[in-house]
């Protein structure tokens, strides 16, 4: 029987105001990548600014279209070193302006991508006073033989979105983030993450970005709930090859999918 196995590159760094100089970072880990298959990067990774969820003019000078400068610069990187390439940055469409996750595979192709539906609302931010929302269900795109989905940071906290990813065949989630740094924020990290992953059985990778803002601990979860890698502090690149074989070895011990009772959940998704 054939083994699935995944290799994951996961780099974790600061972004800046200056999208060339971010652009410059991806790149140059990118040329470290050694044997992923696809490389994941932080949300916001085009461009960072302390003060841009107040100045909704900052944001609609540097936001992008799909087909622009940033996504292009990835697209080529994804065919030059063959990769899959997961990457945060700001979209301009038809005036809206959206935290938007791209995933391109390894001939340069745009896969899908995925606007962030919940925005960050909390610990005194208001991320909705510059970004509209998504609304559209995760989508399930392959990578290799691994069945993978995409969410954004905040929506750790929205289990509905992972569920229905497991739902629809996901075993991999790719989570990019900027978490911010506060008491015990890391620790919450991946408390979200480990609960994510054993809940639905399936593999939860978040890119955290790494500054003075935000606190780093990107981690890798495995389908029952453990910590398979943990960044840590600092701006850095891991490889780590997940065996993709696992998520169904989880959800047939713990078949909380199976035993789910879909009649009872109608009258709670109606409140």
């Amino acid at each position: 029987m054939t083994c699935r196995f995944l290799n994951v590159g996961v780099c974790q760094f600061g972004a800046t105001p200056d999208k060339e100089k971010n652009l410059c970072k991806i790149r140059k880990f990118i040329e470290n990548a050694r044997t992923a298959e696809v490389v994941v990067f932080p949300e916001y990774s085009m461009f960072y600014s302390s003060n841009m969820f107040r100045d909704v003019t900052l944001l609609r000078k540097v936001a992008e279209p799909l087909d622009g400068k940033f996504v292009l610069q990835l697209s080529t990187l994804a065919r030059e070193y063959s990769t899959h390439i997961v990457c945060g940055l700001i979209e301009q469409e038809k005036g809206n302006i959206y935290n938007t996750v791209v995933v391109i595979n390894d001939r340069g192709e745009l896969v899908t991508f995925y606007r962030k539906s919940h925005l960050f609302d909390a610990y005194g931010y208001q991320e909705s006073k510059v970004f509209s929302s998504g609304f559209c269900e995760p989508t399930v795109f392959n990578i290799g033989s691994a069945r993978c989905s995409v969410v954004v940071c905040f929506e750790l906290r929205f289990p509905e979105l992972f569920r229905v990813a497991a739902l629809k065949g996901s075993e991999v989630i790719f989570v990019p983030a900027a978490w911010f740094r506060g008491d015990l924020k890391e620790d919450l990290l991946h408390v979200l993450a480990r609960a994510r992953a054993h809940e639905n059985g399936m593999f939860v990778i978040v890119c955290n970005q790494y500054s003075e803002s935000f606190c780093g601990r990107s981690c890798i979860v495995d389908p029952w709930g453990v910590v398979l890698l943990d960044l840590g502090a600092g701006e850095k690149y891991v490889e780590i090859r997940i065996d993709v074989d696992e998520v169904a070895k989880a959800r047939e011990t713990v078949p909380v999918l199976r035993l789910r009772r879909k009649l009872l959940y109608t009258k709670i998704i109606s409140l």
